[in-house]
């Protein structure tokens, strides 16, 4: 599933979404491309130099280290067919120091059956010039780069990673000798029809930093005993997750410090709440307390070169229930190569007689294989499929693996992530027909036109049928991109009849560039629909797209009704949110229309087909649901900076959001109070108090009002609060049973006192100020000196703790304390509250978040309110770029 929807800007305005945009619309906004600036690329390769605006995403899988490195590799791609123009494309996006395209082909027509930056006009030019110019656009940091001589030595030896595509055997293993050598680090990826490899060689001695790229865990500890080894056990709050193997530091352990700021230390997983660690016998005795941290510590890997591992390899498996096809295809490959060389081709489709021959080269190579490697039973039927499909060139296949090749690329250059060690093998044959006699050599001639390579694999009908089919595609984001990419490379909509309806409301920005590739700098503000239809456009002219700006739901089913869906063949989310994805199922089951779901994870993925009456759908299953922060935990015991980062999220929603829509509803709607009192719980007292501070006791007036309700509020928070729950909870509280208060997961707090001349304290009043501000329609201020000259005058009420104010230890007491209303104080409120006829024309403006613009103060209020809170229980901070990722 993919990450919780981010709020955007959005635009639900526009022409009739029934006419869309055409394809000559498309044309037409393409055709304002300013020319690819060739200055500005020179920050990639300087560590200090990160576009945070461009790279957010990416910066929240790999880290600001990881990136580094890799803005300090240089790159070659050999090979610019359907293959290499998506490592290419992937790995430029990603951001890496420079990029060389290679190859001393022509383009010919079955390649545009997956190269998609190549067009019909470009038949018979150099592929690798004929890509350059356009791959350069998707990322003007990173030098784009087109050479057509030979792979010679000195040639290779000026880059940090080497990727072979669409190349003999016989130049892998020159080419591998020499880079194994030299330490330069390699990637063999090939496709062939239904049919793909990846090999990687990244050197005897590769530094892995980080294996699977999770954030690090943590866990409290409740008991360390004295032995050898000794036994940490944690609260049992949650299982602590560590692995044996892991290594782990400790911090804030009483009584046993020896464990304090000690070297990382190895564990032996004993259970879900206890490990095994050293020798703890002659440790000081144990007495409460400690975080236990796992620590990424760097280890070192070793790759054999690509002939000793052709002759001796090691699989990654991709399909348990094809547990002997790597091997199986491990021979083919090897004859496969043998093949094209004698031949100079790939057998041709679907002909017997190259059928045979590749099956008989293929137990030649098996016969001389090592006892390791060689196969009892070769699998002859396998082979022939090899053979009868290998002159294929499939976008889909092409996008998997090159997606795989370019992920290996990322962790060649950065150390981040366990490499693929080191053959992968992939075949997609049910995409086949069951019906052996369904594809002759007839029906997979090539045409010389641009579905050849298409042809060659599922024949001339197949093509014909994916021309005229009408597909719903809901997105047009990452996922999107790369979905309507392969659309038009495969033909889909491409014929008569045919046509793809593409729907976003949300306008591209810059943070979008990373992975959306078919936007560039200049499309910023931009609908993405109407400049993703016009980029696939370009793409393959035939392809018959349609862009809308609506948002999919309830009330778009006059313009997505009966005949719609009824004329639809199937659907594809490309969703950022569970909600749309569930309407778009329902809709789907209503319908009977196929839906093709998916979603991306930092390096995670997943992909559900839902074909009806054969599949369950989308929503006939859930994830588990996400483990909760308990609310009290949240209020007055946090121990963890997540614990910190909600509670300052739900602040922002607390002050400039939720009392800004209520008091409006409040001025517009005569039963609000009516349908307030009808809320759960304590809900009408928390809505009607929130409605008079807003109205009568908080509204400001004048910029300094807002400074003065920012610094009252910072004292409230950080300091009067604090004081109150420990004056309820001394420090040396104990519970009933005798143990210390503060102990296990609750953390002893300390309250703040305000410094004009604290970076933090200054940051906080300016964030909050400011949206305070904003959310009565009056103006703020950035001038920071100015708000430190206003605070000086800021006049803080004296604090002194109160007897008798309750405060809920566990969220049990707070619901049940949530069942008592106190019905005087409502009356009080109602006769209170101002009339709303005494405020005509007053309205407030509720402020939506939004995490990437750092100009609008939003982040910087949720950093600064989560630090301050994490300082008050002496949690260690977070930076801008780690509260973003949370």
């Amino acid at each position: 599933m993919s990450s919780s929807p981010l709020s955007k800007k959005r635009r639900v305005s526009g022409p009739d979404p029934k006419l869309g945009s055409n394809c000559s619309l498309a044309q037409s906004v393409l055709s304002e491309v300013p020319s690819v600036p060739t200055n500005g690329m020179a920050k990639n390769g300087s560590e200090s130099d990160i576009d945070e605006g461009l790279y957010s995403r990416q910066l929240y899988v790999l880290g600001h280290e990881a990136m580094k490195r890799l803005q300090t590799s240089s790159v070659l791609v050999s090979g610019l067919r359907g293959l290499g123009v998506e490592i290419a494309k992937n790995i430029i996006l990603g951001g890496v120091k420079a990029v060389t395209l290679h190859d001393q082909g022509t383009a010919q027509w079955a390649d545009l059956s997956s190269q998609f930056y190549l067009r019909e006009e470009d038949i018979g030019k150099n592929r690798a010039e004929v890509s350059q110019p356009r791959l350069a656009e998707l990322n003007s940091y990173v030098p784009v780069t087109a050479y057509t001589g030979p792979l010679v030595e000195d040639f290779l030896s000026d880059f940090q990673v080497v990727v072979l595509t669409n190349t003999l055997l016989e130049d892998q293993l020159r080419v591998g000798e020499f880079c194994h050598s030299r330490g330069i680090k390699l990637v063999v990826a090939d496709t062939r029809g239904l049919f793909g490899q990846l090999f990687c060689d990244f050197g005897e001695e590769m530094i892995l930093t980080d294996s699977n790229g999770e954030q690090p865990l943590s866990a409290m500890v409740s008991m360390v005993t004295k032995d050898n080894p000794g036994v940490v056990t944690c609260l049992d709050e949650a299982r602590h997750g560590f692995e044996s193997g892991d290594f782990v530091s400790f911090s804030e352990v009483q009584g046993m410090v020896e464990l304090n700021g000690n070297q990382p230390i190895e564990i032996k997983v004993l259970g879900p709440y206890t490990f095994s660690i050293c020798d703890t016998s002659n440790f000081s005795d144990y007495i409460r307390g400690g975080i236990v941290s796992q620590v990424k510590v760097p280890k070192k890997i070793s790759f054999k070169s690509l002939v000793a591992s052709l002759a001796e390899p090691d699989f990654v498996m991709t399909d348990f229930g094809k547990f002997s096809r790597p091997a199986q295809l491990h021979i083919g490959f090897q004859a496969l190569h043998q093949f094209c060389a004698q031949h100079g081709r790939p057998p041709r489709p679907r002909n017997e007689e190259d059928a045979t021959e590749l099956v008989a080269l293929a137990q030649a190579v098996n016969a001389r294989a090592l006892p390791a490697v060689q196969q009892e039973n070769l699998d002859e039927d396998l082979i022939r499929k090899l053979a009868y499909v290998a002159a294929g060139d499939l976008a889909p296949i092409n996008a998997f693996i090159g997606g795989l090749a370019a992920q290996e690329v990322m962790k060649a250059c950065s150390g981040k992530f366990m490499p693929i060690m080191q053959w992968l093998y992939f075949d997609a044959l049910e995409c086949l027909p069951e019906d052996k006699e369904a594809l002759t050599e007839d029906k997979c001639l090539p045409h010389q036109n641009r579905y050849d390579g298409q042809v060659a694999v599922f024949g001339s009908d197949l093509q014909e049928k994916l021309g005229k089919q009408k597909y719903f595609l809901v997105g047009a984001g990452a996922i999107g991109c790369e979905l309507l990419k392969n659309f038009a490379m495969i033909g889909l909509g491409c014929g008569e009849g045919g046509e793809i309806v593409i729907t976003d409301m949300d306008t591209i920005e810059k943070s979008n560039l990373n992975r959306q590739f078919l936007f560039r700098p200049w499309d910023v503000t931009k609908l993405k629909s109407d400049t993703a239809a016009a980029a696939v456009c370009q793409m393959n002219p035939h392809i018959r797209v349609t862009s809308h700006q609506n948002r999919v739901g309830p009330d778009t089913e006059r313009i997505y009704d009966d005949d719609f869906f009824q004329n639809l063949d199937g659907v594809a989310n490309a969703l950022d949110n569970v909600d749309a994805r569930m309407y778009m199922d329902r809709r789907c089951v209503y319908y009977r229309k196929p839906l093709l779901e998916s979603g991306t994870l930092g390096t995670k993925g997943n992909v559900q087909v839902v074909i009806p009456f054969l599949t369950e759908s989308y929503s006939s299953s859930q994830d588990p649901p996400e483990k909760s922060i308990p609310i009290c935990t949240l209020k007055n015991f946090p121990n963890a900076i997540e614990h910190t980062l909600q509670w300052a999220r739900d602040e922002f929603e607390g002050l400039f959001k939720q009392p800004a829509e209520n008091v409006n509803q409040y001025l517009t709607d005569p039963k609000f109070v009516e349908r307030t009192l009808r809320l759960a719980g304590t809900q009408p007292l928390e809505v009607l108090e929130a409605v008079q501070r807003s109205l009568v006791l908080q509204r400001p007036q004048t910029w300094a009002d807002c400074v003065t309700w920012a610094c009252h509020h910072w004292h409230t928070q950080y300091s009067n609060n604090i004081r109150q729950l420990l004056h309820n909870f001394p420090p040396d509280q104990l519970t009933s049973s005798g143990a210390p208060f503060w102990s296990g997961p609750k953390r002893c707090p300390h309250p703040l006192t305000f410094d004009v001349n604290n970076p933090l304290h200054l940051d906080y009043v300016m964030a909050a100020a400011n949206l305070f501000a904003q959310t009565y329609g009056l103006t703020g201020s950035q001038d920071r000196a100015a708000v430190a000259t206003l605070l000086q005058s800021v006049q803080v009420p004296e604090f002194t703790p109160k007897s008798g104010v309750k405060i809920h230890v566990s969220d049990q007491e707070l619901q049940s304390a949530s069942a008592s209303v106190d019905d005087s104080r409502l009356e009080e409120l109602k006769a209170t509250l101002p009339s709303p006829d005494k405020l005509p024309g007053f309205k407030m403006y509720p402020i939506d978040f939004e995490k990437d613009d750092d100009s609008n103060f939003h982040m910087d209020f949720i950093v600064a309110a989560s630090n301050l809170r994490a300082e008050n229980y002496d949690i260690p901070p977070a930076d801008r770029h780690k509260v973003r990722g949370i």
